[in-house]
């Protein structure tokens, strides 16, 4: 039964993943012909509101879904489900008018503390994404919390389409009629809604079946929903959105350092502009955890409610595995091949270095989202809860000073302390799990082998072809390209010769059971 029900779940998560995947690529994507076309302020004008967006759609994506699928998935009959997700869908929509009236009504106020007042047009565009929020979550959380991964991967490729598709239409029409960068910013965040319509055409039907159905209300039922939803569930929202309020962090206080070390406002926007270029990158590499707390919520929960606590150290300790293992590959290699990258996306190498030091926080921020899950599913709330308001306060504590003595280095310094702090805190005040929850093999040292490895032969590759290949933007291309290459092959080679993974970890990554048979043919 176990294998059944964790087989289901890898496969849920590998249609999640695939999916997240290609959107985080659309989303990487779309920033390169964005970035070139509007330059680094008006990428910085789109950044600074990023994560009032980005908090939105990690309420409707993964944050409230999370916690809805581990509810829906405690209760044995449908009904019961039923009517669990009719009362958070009221809910949620209470939030949702909420915070669009507050956007609204305080826009102009939230652009003065951004230092940009011309901000308020574009904090209004984005509002009108919270409206849709509530729809996708509880549509999305339901279907996960019944081990259903399809709608939440099908929903989030469309929404990301529709967005992409109308933010680089925004940018091409402003460069070619002479808008102005913030107009284009505004029409640019209307994108998101557009997306959130889109996405919702997945649960028409359910909402239909949902809200024309027998329904019992019950005011106690209510409040005590209410209260688990605007507790726990907004307490998993917002260390989910972990990234985007280290985000959010950076808008209010990463350009009036750069003034208050010397810089003049215009050259404070650009170098801002120039550090975000980072997130894209980082949104890439935290697909695999993301899609797989996701997926595993539902399954690491029913095995602790019906006590088989071995089963769920099992499931845990191959997901961090698994997830500690590509997290650490994917760092290392977009550090070493930071500057190519820089300049074949962004066609220089300006901020190479505070880009470099950013692709850490992939790794510890995959560990914090792990480590999430498991308390999520173990029912321990205030871990979490502690953990985010301390690395929030040495991000803020930090941030303005560092800038002040580094440079944008200083802010992407001030994120990876932020969050080894967090790490290390949220490690501690796990329940006892075992002392071995990356297992008896010595895992660690076979990784560090394996990214070693991947350094040495991604290393020796880029250093041979810079020799031999043009340098202006094609020659780092194609550097960039090969050296991918090489560092995926090396790493993948080396993982199977050290046996780092089990077969069922291989299993559980796209396309690994069939590395694993290659490697281990007898």
């Amino acid at each position: 039964m176990m294998n059944k029900q964790v087989n289901k779940m890898m496969k849920g998560t590998a249609v999640l993943t695939v999916a997240s995947l290609i959107a985080k690529i659309l989303s990487a994507f779309y920033r390169i012909p964005f970035e070139n076309l509007v330059g680094n302020t008006g990428f910085y004008i789109y950044q600074q509101i990023y994560p009032i967006y980005g908090i939105g759609m990690t309420f409707a994506l993964t944050g409230f879904p999370m916690y809805i699928s581990k509810i829906i998935a405690q209760e044995e009959k449908k009904q019961a489900k039923d009517e669990i997700a009719r009362e958070v869908f009221f809910l949620l929509l209470l939030l949702g008018v909420a915070v669009f009236l507050f956007l609204q009504i305080g826009a102009s106020w939230i652009g003065r503390a951004m230092g940009d007042a011309k901000l308020s047009v574009l904090i209004k565009s984005v509002a009108w994404m919270y409206l849709l929020m509530p729809i996708l979550a509880v549509g999305r959380g339901y279907y996960q919390g019944i081990f259903n991964m399809v709608p939440t991967a099908l929903s989030q490729l469309l929404e990301q389409v529709v967005r992409v598709t109308v933010i680089i239409t925004a940018a091409a029409t402003a460069v070619s009629m002479n808008w102005s960068l913030y107009r284009m910013g505004s029409w640019a965040m209307l994108g998101s809604t557009f997306g959130a319509i889109a996405a919702t055409l997945f649960f028409c039907g359910f909402y239909f079946r949902l809200l024309s159905g027998r329904k019992n209300f019950s005011l106690n039922m209510f409040k005590k929903v209410g209260k688990q939803l605007f507790s726990k569930g907004l307490t998993i929202c917002l260390f989910t959105a972990m990234m985007v309020l280290l985000q959010l962090v950076d808008s209010f206080t990463v350009k009036e350092a750069l003034q208050n070390s010397g810089y003049r406002p215009a050259e404070a926007k650009e170098l801002k502009g120039i550090y975000d270029r980072a997130q894209p990158l980082i949104q890439m590499g935290l697909v695999i955890s993301v899609s797989f707390s996701t997926a595993l919520l539902p399954v690491l929960t029913e095995k602790f409610v019906q006590n088989k606590l071995h089963q769920f150290k099992l499931i845990a300790r191959m997901i961090i595995r698994v997830c500690l293992g590509i997290s650490s590959a994917a760092s290392v290699g977009l550090m070493i091949l930071m500057p190519e990258i820089n300049i074949s996306l962004f066609g220089d190498n300006l901020g190479s270095v505070a880009l470099a030091i950013s692709m850490l926080t992939i790794i510890f921020a995959t560990l914090l989202t792990m480590y999430n899950a498991f308390l999520q599913s173990l029912d321990q709330y205030w871990q979490t809860f502690l953990t985010l308001v301390v690395i929030l306060s040495v991000k803020i504590l930090c941030n303005s000073f560092f800038v002040q003595h580094l440079g944008i280095e200083g802010a992407s310094i001030a994120t990876v302390l932020s969050l080894v702090v967090g790490c290390f805190l949220i490690k501690t005040t796990l329940p006892q799990m075992g002392n071995h929850l990356l297992g008896t093999d010595h895992f660690l040292l076979k990784l560090i082998t394996c990214i070693f490895i991947m350094t040495l032969i991604t290393l020796g590759c880029t250093l041979f072809l810079e020799e031999y290949i043009y340098s202006g933007r094609l020659g780092s291309i194609l550097e960039t390209c090969i050296g991918v290459i090489a560092g995926c092959v090396s790493f993948v080679v080396s993982a199977s010769t050290l046996n780092l993974f089990t077969l069922q970890e291989w299993s559980s990554i796209p396309g690994g059971r069939r590395v694993f048979k290659l490697f281990n043919r007898k």
